[in-house]
Parts: structure tokens; C-alpha cells; sequence
């Protein structure tokens, strides 16, 4: 699998499984900065790997590492939304005053879950930038024999 479809399955898998404000909504969060992190792994060691050689079916180490830059600030949002996430997992709302403190966390959970959203974007165009065409070695011209010039003796 290719970094880009990598990076658009992981892409698919948050879309698919939206974080709600309930337990299953705080294992979907973890379990979406498992991934995360996994990819940023990957984009790392693909980085390290390109850099010791060059590899042609890789995108360039710098695309790699302003995807993987994007990918980091995905999973810094996710981390920051746990906090509101596990408030509202764990406080009741039983009382119109707690719904309404419960709003300022709703806020925040939904302002990080989207902001990785666009980060996650932003790691995927990051590599759409287009790769600069492969050097193609090109045979080397044939030296030109020129007849020496004998000497006489």
C-alpha cells in the first residue's frame, strides 16, 4: 500500500467512525489516534529509509516529512480532545445547569475533531504535490577516438 492510500484509508476509517460523546465515542477516539500515530510512524521510517537511498516508489523526504508534520498536529488534536470527550463521558447531565457547562466541552471537542480533520487533509495534499520526473541515466556518449599521431623515430 502507498503512503497516499495509506493516509486515505486511515482518512476513510475516521470518516466512518464519527466520535460520539459516550464510551464508545472515547475508544473510537483512541482507536483513531492509534492509526494516526501508526501512519506518522510509517511516514517517519519511509523519511529515514528514503533518505539512506534513493527510492524510487516513495514520494520525496521532504513531502514525506511535511505530510507526516500534518499527521503529528492530527494527532495532537485527537489527544486534545480527550479531555472534553472524557468530562462529558463521565459527568452526568442531569441538571440544566450541567447541560449548559456541558456546552463550553462540546464546543472544544468539536473545534480539535476538526481541526485534525483539516490536518489530516492537509497531510493528504501534502502529498499531492507532484514528484519531479525520475533521472533517466542516459547512456554516456562514446568517447571520440582520434587517431594518435605516431612518432617517428
Amino acid at each position: 500500500m502507498s503512503v497516499r492510500q495509506a493516509v486515505d484509508a486511515v482518512t476513510a476509517d475516521i470518516s466512518d467512525h464519527h466520535t460520539t460523546v459516550d464510551g464508545t465515542g472515547l475508544f473510537t477516539a483512541m482507536r483513531h489516534i492509534n492509526l494516526l500515530c501508526h501512519l506518522a510512524a510509517r511516514m517517519a521510517a519511509d523519511v529515514e529509509y528514503q533518505l539512506s537511498s534513493n527510492i524510487a516508489d516513495l514520494p520525496p523526504a521532504e513531502t514525506l516529512g511535511a505530510s507526516a508534520g500534518h499527521l503529528g498536529r492530527a494527532i495532537a488534536h485527537y489527544t486534545q480532545a480527550l479531555a472534553p470527550l472524557i468530562t462529558l463521558t463521565t459527568t452526568a447531565q442531569d441538571t440544566l445547569q450541567q447541560k449548559l457547562d456541558s456546552l463550553d466541552h462540546h464546543s472544544h471537542l468539536r473545534i480539535h475533531l476538526d481541526d485534525a480533520d483539516r490536518a489530516l487533509a492537509a497531510a493528504r495534499t501534502a502529498l499531492e504535490v507532484p514528484r519531479p520526473p525520475a533521472a533517466t541515466s542516459a547512456p554516456a556518449p562514446a568517447p571520440l577516438h582520434t587517431p594518435a599521431a605516431r612518432r617517428r623515430a
